[in-house]
């Protein structure tokens, strides 16, 4: 078997970020110990900038196909993004029944109990089509950039079948994050009730019209949306882990919590980055509606601002999918698991993945000895 051994020797050439391609040298070792193979993550240091650039080379690499994907999935959501403080206002003005409206029937056992507002139904079916439209695009756009990381073709009948396959394994891993979040606000709330209980046994009035009460629920607030925001970066693979690694649940957690590992400043950079302009669109969207919301839908000025913040939303989304897929595929990069990947699909050839007119190559040579 000495005489058999076999030398794989790769090299991977990324343009965009060359300490990465430092990172990934040329691996030669048996078929028995290519598994072992581990590089450092801390000798590599990468950046918000070049995942952001890889991703834009792939989407423009694939244009009509993400702008199918874009207007089938991306863009009701970005329209809806746009629209509901419109839609909003105009059931507001409707003046819905006050608490004690609501809570009278209690109190008068002849009064039929009042209809549910059709506002709170509205807010109701918003929140489920935007959830169901987000998995769908995560799983079709995230399934594309993945395979167009590798230069393999990329087929919109494909991204749809993956939208719809990867649908359920996202809704349980979201509905653990979830049920984690929610432990958190209720430990929090359980501590919170613990300290006014305390305060009142100790013989203090509790005035919850205090500015010192109101500094306390603020910093039980700050609290849990810090905690949420730590969590949301070492989270920030799981929707990638289930697309591509067809896990679910809590899996994906973990998974994501060990690639993440060492990269949590690029983590933090990327949803601070993007939560900042999806915020600031937000504000846009939501500013500027007043009690004559309701004659606005003919105002051109209304349906140009409806028109440019959707089309706004849908590249802001779509540019995060494909930045967190890339960012996962650097992750791996760096814990030394994506050289062998690409030495196996590549085996026997010499292959240059165009990505662009612009020819970025990713060059995987293979040679035997």
């Amino acid at each position: 078997m000495n005489n058999a051994q076999l030398q794989l020797q790769v090299v991977i050439s990324f343009t965009a970020l060359p300490l990465l391609g430092q990172n990934l040298r040329s691996l030669s070792s048996p078929p028995s110990a290519m598994t072992t193979v581990a590089p450092p993550a801390a000798a590599v240091h990468i950046d918000l900038w070049p995942i952001l650039s890889e991703s834009k080379r792939i989407i423009n690499a694939h244009s009509r196909h993400f702008l199918a994907l874009s207007v089938l999935f991306l863009l009701p959501l970005s329209f809806s993004f746009s629209a509901y403080p419109f839609i909003n206002q105009l059931f507001s003005q409707s003046s819905p029944p006050s608490i004690e409206t609501h809570f009278s029937f209690l109190y008068n056992p002849l009064q039929n109990p009042p209809i549910f507002p059709i506002k709170y139904f509205f807010t109701l079916l918003y929140i489920l089509f935007v959830f169901i439209f987000s998995l769908f695009a995560t799983g079709s756009i995230t399934y594309s950039v993945f395979h167009g990381f590798y230069g393999r073709p990329v087929k919109l009948v494909s991204a749809i079948k993956s939208a719809f396959t990867s649908f359920f394994p996202l809704l349980s891993t979201c509905l653990v994050m979830e049920l984690i979040l929610s432990g958190i606000l209720v430990i929090l709330g359980l501590i919170f009730l613990g300290l006014l209980k305390l305060t009142q046994v100790l013989g203090f009035q509790v005035n919850y019209a205090s500015p010192y009460f109101l500094s306390l629920c603020l910093v039980f607030l700050i609290t849990f949306m810090l905690i949420v925001f730590y969590l949301q970066i070492k989270w920030s693979f799981a929707q990638v882990v289930v697309v591509v690694e067809s896990s679910w649940g809590l899996e994906p957690l973990k998974r994501s919590k060990n690639l993440v590992r060492g990269l949590k400043r690029v983590s933090f950079s990327m949803l601070l980055f993007f939560g900042l302009f999806s915020g600031i669109l937000m504000w846009v969207s939501a500013a500027g509606w007043d009690n004559a919301a309701a004659v606005k839908w003919k105002n051109s000025a209304f349906i140009l601002h409806i028109v440019l913040t959707s089309a706004l939303f849908m590249s802001i989304m779509l540019s995060y999918l494909a930045a967190t897929t890339v960012f996962y595929m650097y992750s791996k990069a760096i814990h030394g698991e994506l050289a062998w990947e690409i030495a196996e699909e590549f085996a026997r050839e010499y292959v240059s993945l165009p990505f662009d007119d612009e020819k970025v190559p990713h060059v995987v040579s293979v040679v035997y000895g």
